[in-house]
């Protein structure tokens, strides 16, 4: 069991889904709301370790769909800004239990992680709709 910090999206299906996954696998989840954490670029960056800067972002969130963010033009920074500026555009769920951190729900990483119950479903990496 392990003490799970679950940055979501209140009202997302999917982030809904892998909560009671983890629930489900005996982890105690503190859930917190993404879009109105106080980010900044130490906070955030964490979160994405070695991923592409592209993988960094929901590719459901309504500029991104749309192509109006050329995310292979994007530096670390301008990439942090924007996110910053707009949580929306922040790859969800992040999650954190001790010193590490992880941006998205592969279920496999998590797994591998935290641990999950065996036989479980698979659960969406994000949400389908903004």
């Amino acid at each position: 069991m392990a003490q799970v910090i679950f940055y979501e999206k209140p009202g997302c299906i999917g982030n809904a889904r892998q909560k009671a996954l983890l629930i489900a696998s005996g982890h105690q989840l503190e859930v917190r709301n993404l879009l109105a954490e106080p980010w900044t670029p130490a906070t955030l960056r964490p979160f994405f370790g070695d991923k592409p800067i592209p993988d960094w972002f929901n590719a459901s969130a309504p500029k991104i769909k749309a192509g109006a963010i050329d995310l292979a033009a994007l530096d670390e920074s301008a990439a942090l800004a924007l996110m910053i500026a707009e949580p929306i555009l922040i790859r969800r769920p992040l999650i954190q239990s001790g010193d590490r951190r992880e941006a998205g729900f592969d279920q496999s990483t998590i797994d591998a992680w935290l641990g999950l119950r065996q036989g479980s479903a698979p659960v969406p990496d994000g949400c389908a709709m903004e």
